[in-house]
């Protein structure tokens, strides 16, 4: 919480052109429209006040201002939607206004964008000064400043006719739900010829490490952490460690600032973190939404990526070592994986390799938000030539593996792999068809949780492979049966799956000879 300091101390702000209070008492002479407080001036808490006055009054010689962007991250019920309310009316008529000023309050979905724009409008209604001087279009979701022409608009993700727009105050709400970052580029790129724009992003905690929200968020930490030095940009982060004790209620009041301003009911999140002590799905939740931990994977992880990071060493296998090949190929237009598993002193030692098609990989980047392109350029992934997966490409690898080392067993998903199946057979290699289900899973599964728990998971940092992990979402039966539910599961999973299949068959296979030493592929 060190960063968050001068939110909550007494210390001088900067305000040498009293922008920062001009911009305060606008605020606070706005009434609010919901709650306890409906009807009355905005009751600015201290962390909200000076906040604003961080904004606004941090200005240069010339009076304009230093900081063009924030990022707040900030867990729910704490105030958001009325603060980016009435900021948008501050830039809309209020003193940080401009003549034919553009303020957009762009959101996920038509509903979420409009939560803005219709508090907005409950404050206008509440003032007959500023009623008399806007013209509100509901239909249209745009308020009018008669006077100036600027406008306050609300739009949801869709990109269709946002180009051409000239942006002085862009709301970016909830942006860990942007289903793909073109929102956010288009508007982003059209404040520039504005003197002084200002983008307000405003999300809680989101989950995976792939995407806009992540990506604003790291880079908000590294410029709250001193690691990155960029005066123009304001880092404001509220969120709990990750390895925190949830259930301790001075960790919320830390994170939670509306607690301790009276308009955050503590008693409800105690009687949400009873009920999330005894379903764990509840518990990952409560997490994320009342603590602002990031998630890495999926909503409901299987695993907690940060054990498993410790795997990150490099991989120290030699030729002819003997290893279990698992293999998930999921559907032609889609991920495949192959994962060789290697049983060493040190645990089980993990080579994967991906594989997607070369035409579609720019078009699921931009539609999942996932660095295909990065990983392709880097090489964690095998781009295959067309639109999809070219198994021969995957088969000859297989191949090269067994050439390369002892190829045991190769237990294969046979979803979709049955002519992978014969010629793999055919070619001599002990292919095992893994069953999907509880029989087959549970065991393999939790073989994984109890390497991975004891640090004998060792997969050299592979990003792929981590993704696919933390991608992981499981069924888990009141007999204690496991599996993994790909329906559930955050994205991609196949990698994780080629691993488990490979690690269970490791686990309780004994060593023999691979078929390939008498071929005279290899020699020991």
């Amino acid at each position: 919480m060190s960063s968050l300091d001068w939110l909550q101390d007494s210390s001088a702000l900067p305000d040498p052109h009293d922008k920062g209070e001009r911009a305060v008492q606008f605020v606070k002479r706005l009434r609010l429209h919901e709650g306890a407080f409906a009807g009355r001036p905005f009751p600015l808490a201290s962390w909200q006040e000076r906040l604003i006055r961080r904004i606004y009054g941090d200005t240069k010689e010339d009076g304009t201002r230093r900081i063009r962007k924030v990022f707040i991250l900030l867990p729910r019920a704490n105030g958001k939607t009325t603060l980016c309310a009435a900021l948008g009316l501050l830039h809309l008529l209020g003193p940080e206004s401009e003549a034919a000023g553009q303020v957009v309050a762009a959101a996920a979905d038509r509903e979420q964008a409009s939560i803005a724009f219709n508090a907005a409008t409950a404050m206008i209604r509440n003032s007959p000064t500023l009623t008399k001087i806007t013209k509100v279009a509901e239909s249209n979701r745009r308020i009018t400043h008669r006077r100036s022409g600027s406008r306050f608009t609300a739009i949801s993700h869709e990109v269709g006719g946002k180009h051409g727009l000239s942006i002085s105050c862009l709301i970016a709400d909830e942006i860990h739900a942007w289903p793909k970052r073109a929102l956010w580029d288009v508007l982003t790129q059209s404040m520039g010829k504005r003197e002084q724009p200002l983008t307000i992003a405003i999300t809680t905690a989101g989950c995976g490490v792939h995407g806009l929200a992540h990506e604003l968020y790291d880079y908000a930490k590294k410029v709250a952490s001193g690691e990155v030095e960029d005066e123009t940009f304001l880092p404001v982060i509220f969120e709990a460690p990750a390895d925190c004790d949830w259930q301790d209620e001075d960790v919320w009041k830390a994170v939670n600032p509306a607690i301790a301003s009276g308009f955050r009911r503590i008693e409800e999140m105690r009687e949400t973190a009873d009920m999330a002590a005894e379903i764990p799905a509840q518990r990952e939740a409560f997490k994320r939404f009342y603590l602002n931990i990031w998630s890495d994977g999926a909503p409901d992880p299987w695993l907690d990526l940060s054990v498993y990071d410790d795997g990150a060493a490099p991989v120290e296998v030699q030729d002819g070592d003997p290893c279990w090949v698992g293999v998930d190929l999921a559907s032609v237009e889609d991920l495949a994986a192959v994962v060789a598993a290697f049983r060493t002193d040190r645990g089980y030692e993990l080579i994967p390799r991906f594989y997607v098609p070369q035409e579609t990989l720019r078009k699921r980047q931009e539609r999942d938000q996932i660095p295909y392109l990065t990983w392709a350029e880097e090489g964690w992934i095998t781009p295959t030539p067309g639109n999809v997966v070219d198994y021969t490409i995957i088969e000859d690898d297989i191949l090269k593996l067994a050439e390369r080392y002892r190829v045991l067993e190769v237990p294969i998903d046979r979803w979709n792999a049955t002519g992978t199946i014969n010629r793999l057979t055919a070619d001599g290699l002990p292919v095992n068809l893994f069953g999907q289900g509880n029989r087959s899973m549970t065991p393999a599964m939790k073989e994984v949780e109890r390497a991975v728990l004891s640090r004998q998971i060792i997969h050299g940092g592979n990003p792929v492979l981590r993704w696919c992990f933390g991608n992981v979402a499981a069924d888990v039966d009141p007999a204690g049966n496991i599996k993994p539910n790909k329906a559930k599961s955050a994205e991609k999973i196949d990698g994780a799956v080629a691993a488990i299949m490979a690690i269970a068959r490791a686990s309780s296979d004994e060593i023999q000879p691979s078929v390939y030493e008498d071929r005279g592929f290899i020699t020991l």
